[in-house]
């Protein structure tokens, strides 16, 4: 299979004092889903913004089809280019990303910004706009939207890219279940079409249901280890060592039990 990400001993800390990344190693095939998962804190969303470009690793090379990302490299505009328009980031907050004065807006600026003719970009927007059936928002301000349209409009402004890499943060991140099965059901399709997917999660649940290649971020933000989504959950003492699983109390009448609990919200088959 042919590489498309490629991640080598990458290190990387905040103000060079606050640990958050340590000797990453990592590989993601085209249309491969993979998964970086671990505890909050682990390092799993500045993981994404060095895949991204957005921060830059202490030390480490990130390659993308085997040309590393650096800042030297990035000031070859024809590189710049094709990097930018062949990866989509979605953030955890929508907000982050939402700046436009109308969806449509949001919409057409991705496209805009690449050079896509004005008249390719307004049907990209169009055709965006009926594949996640958000056209009566097309109008709106986006502080005037709820959070699940917020999330659609941020993966829209995103896919009107037409982006070979999707990045994902927190896919389930403050949705309700209605929007996460909407989410867990497009990150497939897409996956379908050929798009290479990364996302971040603490949610078992979710690797159950996509199941990618996963690489597990311990607390120490180290990569603990990288397998199968049936090699990953079946482990579950694995599970426990890395806090993806805790002990749940709960009573039956006057009696108190303790097991091992599992975040599996979904059992959809």
């Amino acid at each position: 299979m042919e590489e498309i990400i490629s991640l080598k001993n990458i290190t990387y800390s905040y103000f060079g004092k606050i640990p958050a990344l340590k000797n990453i190693n990592l590989s993601v095939n085209k249309g491969e889903i993979f998964s970086i998962i671990g505890h909050n804190g682990s390092g799993k969303s500045t993981l994404l913004s060095i895949i991204n470009a957005l921060i830059h690793p202490d030390s480490g090379e990130v390659l993308f089809k085997g040309k590393a990302i650096t800042e030297n490299s990035l000031r070859d505009k024809n590189f710049a280019i094709q990097l930018r328009q062949s990866m989509g980031f979605i953030f955890q907050n929508p907000d982050i990303q939402l700046f436009c004065p109308t969806v449509f807006d949001e919409l057409m600026f991705a496209p805009l910004q690449l050079n896509i003719p004005y008249e390719a970009a307004v049907q990209r927007v169009e055709e965006t706009l009926s594949y996640l059936s958000i056209g009566h928002l097309k109008e709106r301000p986006p502080y005037m939207l709820s959070g699940g349209e917020k999330k659609r409009v941020a993966i829209a402004s995103v896919l009107t890219m037409n982006p070979e890499i999707l990045l994902v943060d927190e896919p389930l991140s403050g949705l309700d279940p209605k929007t996460q099965t909407f989410f867990i059901e497009l990150l497939i399709e897409l996956n379908r079409a050929g798009k290479t997917i990364i996302f971040t999660t603490h949610h078992l649940d979710l690797i159950d249901h996509l199941q990618p290649t996963v690489a597990v971020l311990s607390e120490g933000h180290t990569i603990r280890k990288t397998g199968s989504a049936t090699e990953i959950l079946s482990d579950e003492e694995f599970l426990i060592s890395v806090n993806l699983i805790h002990e749940h109390i709960h009573k039956h009448g006057e009696e108190v039990h303790k097991h091992n609990h599992l975040h599996y919200v979904f059992h959809k088959h």
